[in-house]
């Protein structure tokens, strides 16, 4: 099994995702395990010491002018735990948790936390035995963190509440740590607030969100390409030089990608010689390099955040290495919040654009020679007709996804916090964003492969031919009369997700952006 060593430099997206959705194993760096301590002990010294530190020895919030004695800290530190695992709602899905959980594992790992190396051993272990703590879907307002789900992830961490074993059975979190011989941890100053307070959440979901983005670009891409093709369109319009003189380099990777995916193709350059001839292809077909490619380069945008992000050491206060525990405001959500939302919106119109491909397709006024819905026998057969009804119904509610979370702030904790970022919302927002741009994509490649099925007499780009072979493959029917259209709509909606589109084209253009 792959294992992801976790040190003080940080993390990498590409290990965020094998841990959250392939299960990776998790170890921590020796040189992980002697900034913990040495972080650790500042900690303890400033324990010892009558002024008061907040975090350490003093309440949190708007509680924190109250000095925290020795003997009741420990107390402290379990009560901020179970006081803010007030989570309601849908359970949160496993790779949200499990990478909401390697997250702050990499934040205590960097030695600014000042918690002891057996919390993050003890953290690692749950990680690695596959227990997943029980998180809701409200609780987080994005600002001094996650901190509802944090919290229920740090009450498994004292072996309280419920979680899901590797089995996906939910049981009590002090049974499943039992069965993996975990120790629950009995909490020390500072460690509560540490294990709570930073935007793990929100960024987990940004990175899986981008590593999807990623391969829906690239799908959305080809499945321009075959609607160009299906609508006997131009490919002119896709020359690089073209696309040089306007140099947004998601623009020209965009148009590449189509470029290669049309290479060899015998239905493209017909638009001026059918019945109504066209000067140019419509906007949803001509500029879709240039929509998509805005939204590459929304993504690449990002990825520079996120990226930073895992380099970041987010708690408060931070314990720095000349001695000092320092509050401060890097917990703020803003940075992530911003490009979450920025990320619903490029994919609102990226569905959008794609929606109004499928309907011209299916518009006998539009799709110059092709059938009325894509049917076998119109007015007999609806063909494709309520396909495009369940796709227009998945980008509207996309287009309501694409309001700012970011936004909007409600005050909190007696006013001290006063101004939130909602970066928990707005990924959630995203996660189902990206859930309907893949079945809108889906539903364009169904219409795409059976419309240029249906253009008998020209040869389809050797691409294009691949592509319907292995939707054929995978029992995803061609044109024909109608039948229950749900289930190839959801294998084609599989085809997309698992990246098989992609897989298909590539042995024949060569690796697409």
């Amino acid at each position: 099994m792959h294992t992801v060593v976790v040190g003080p430099a940080g993390t990498t997206a590409e290990d965020v995702v094998a841990v959250a959705r392939g299960n990776a194993r998790v170890e921590l760096s020796a040189d992980a395990l002697s900034a913990l301590a040495a972080a650790r002990e500042i900690v303890d010294a400033l324990a010892a010491k009558p002024e008061p530190v907040y975090g350490v020895s003093t309440g949190f919030g708007a509680l924190a002018s109250r000095a925290i004695g020795p003997d009741l800290r420990g107390r402290l530190q379990r009560n901020i735990v179970r006081s803010h695992a007030a989570g309601m709602g849908p359970r949160v899905e496993r790779e949200v948790v499990r990478a909401l959980m390697f997250l702050r594992l990499k934040t205590v790992a960097s030695g600014h936390t000042g918690v002891r190396p057996l919390v993050a051993q003890t953290m690692a272990d749950v990680l690695n035995a596959g227990i997943t703590p029980v998180v809701h879907e409200y609780g987080s307002l994005g600002c001094s963190g996650d901190l509802a789900p944090l919290s229920h992830c740090a009450l498994t961490l004292m072996g309280e509440g419920d979680a899901e074993g590797p089995d996906g059975v939910l049981k009590p979190a002090g049974e499943l740590l039992a069965a993996h011989g975990i120790k629950p941890l009995e909490l020390r100053e500072k460690e509560g607030l540490a294990l709570l307070n930073g935007t793990d959440g929100m960024l987990g979901m940004l990175v899986m969100a981008l590593a999807d983005l990623q391969r829906l670009y690239t799908s959305a891409d080809i499945t321009a390409a075959l609607t160009l093709e299906a609508l006997l369109g131009t490919d002119k319009v896709l020359a690089p030089e073209l696309h040089a003189i306007r140099p947004h380099p998601g623009q020209g990777a965009s148009a590449d990608n189509m470029l290669r995916v049309l290479a060899g193709s015998g239905l493209t350059g017909h638009f001026q010689e059918d019945a109504a001839p066209r000067v140019q292809d419509a906007y949803s077909v001509r500029c879709a390099p240039q929509v998509a490619g805005a939204g590459r380069d929304t993504l690449a945008y990002a990825r520079i955040v996120a990226d930073r992000e895992l380099a970041s050491s987010v708690d408060n206060p931070v314990v720095l290495a000349d001695g000092r525990v320092e509050s401060n405001g890097n917990f703020h959500g803003a940075p992530v919040a911003y490009v979450l939302d920025f990320l619903a919106i490029v994919a609102a119109d990226l569905g959008s654009i794609a929606e109004r491909r499928t309907d011209r397709l299916l518009d006998k006024n539009r799709s110059h020679g092709l059938p009325a819905f894509l049917a076998d026998d119109p007015g007999v057969d609806s063909g494709l007709m309520i396909a495009q009804y369940t796709q227009a119904a998945l980008v509207s509610e996309m287009k309501r996804l694409a309001v700012p979370a970011s936004v909007d702030s409600i005050p909190s904790s007696a006013m001290q916090e006063d101004h939130v970022s909602m970066g928990w919302s707005a990924a959630r927002k995203l996660r189902t964003a990206v859930g309907n741009l893949t079945r809108v994509v889906a539903v364009e490649l169904y219409a795409a492969t059976r419309a240029i099925e249906l253009r008998t007499g020209l040869m389809p780009a050797p691409a294009s031919l691949a592509v319907i072979e292995a939707l054929r493959s995978a029992g995803i029917e061609g044109p024909g009369p109608d039948r229950f259209l749900a289930p190839d709509l959801a294998a084609a909606d599989a085809f997309v997700r698992e990246g098989r589109l992609v897989a298909a084209v590539e042995p024949v253009t060569g690796p697409l952006a």
